[in-house]
């Protein structure tokens, strides 16, 4: 009897550690996500209901920092958070498609086994495995009016102090920097599709557009999902490029969002954590609800 109770006690005890064990596994992670991630964003949101300028006691103001920001149209913090806003948005749409299209034709042509692809491929990821800093400093010397490919043209102007050149060197820029992970992740979708599916494609007369969009984008279709999703989510958080290349010029025009947060909580005058902590929150919302509407979106369109 004692040793049918051991038994049983030892099964129950194999079990509770069998269900324990993923947990324990998910804890130091959860721990990380509290401490840098979920405490941060809801001091944040206290914040952005309060002025403060990190010395002293925050003053609750309630919804006075939202009301001016974006509804207060005479205020200086009004037209920082919608210049800001506007420039977020245009960075926005035009980085996420070369974002999206340059990787995925650069992995379609990868993903024919010939000799040297895996060389290409490593050349092409190479970039993403650089730091901005390091990046920004490669185009800056790439952009330099005296010895960069300005001068092999004549141009006798850096391409970054006036438009629409600012903003397309931001471009080049960002899809050079982060092509290699939406290919790698293009490349490794495409070695999933069979190939049965293409030999009767082509057995029944589909040329390479049809065969493209009518096998190869369907059966991706999810991984293209979520690259649209993370590059616009990147693109919103879009601050070191314009920062490093255009220092915001010419005129503010490459000002993001970010940039006048940051002015605002760290910049040369007095700190206004509250009213930057409320441009954040306004950023964060709208980062949800566009990345929802993506996910929605999409989603439908399949089913």
């Amino acid at each position: 009897m004692k040793q049918k109770t051991d038994k049983q006690n030892k099964q129950l005890s194999m079990k509770t550690r069998r269900k324990i064990l993923p947990f324990l596994f998910v804890t130091p992670h959860l721990i990380i996500f509290l401490i840098f991630s979920l405490i941060p964003i809801i001091y944040g949101l206290y914040i952005s209901f309060t002025k403060w300028n990190f010395l002293g006691t925050p003053e609750w103001v309630g919804l006075a920092n939202y009301k001016e920001i974006l509804f207060s149209t005479e205020s200086t913090y009004y037209r920082q958070f919608m210049n800001g806003l506007k420039n977020t948005f245009l960075a926005v749409v035009l980085n996420v498609p070369p974002s999206i299209i340059v990787p995925l034709v650069l992995a379609l042509a990868l993903n024919v086994k010939v000799r040297g692809s895996k060389f290409f491929q490593s050349v092409f990821y190479l970039p993403c495995l650089l730091s901005l800093s390091a990046v920004s400093i490669i185009w800056i010397q790439i952009l330099n009016k005296r010895f960069g490919v300005p001068s092999v043209f004549g141009i006798n102007s850096a391409l970054t102090v006036e438009q629409p050149w600012a903003w397309l060197m931001i471009v080049l820029m960002s899809t050079w920097w982060a092509i290699g992970t939406n290919m790698v992740i293009y490349q490794a979708a495409l070695g999933g599709v069979p190939k049965e599916l293409y030999e009767s494609a082509s057995i029944d007369g589909a040329g390479s557009i049809k065969r493209f969009f009518y096998i190869t984008v369907p059966s991706i279709r999810f991984q293209i999902l979520y690259t649209i999703v993370m590059t616009t989510i990147a693109g919103f958080n879009i601050y070191g490029q314009p920062l490093m290349l255009t220092e915001g010029g010419p005129n503010g025009s490459t000002t993001v969002l970010i940039m006048e947060i940051r002015k605002l909580a760290f910049g040369t005058g007095q700190p206004i954590a509250g009213m930057a902590s409320a441009m954040a929150i306004c950023l964060g919302v709208v980062i949800l609800i566009i990345s929802a509407f993506q996910f929605f979106a999409m989603n439908r369109k399949e089913n």
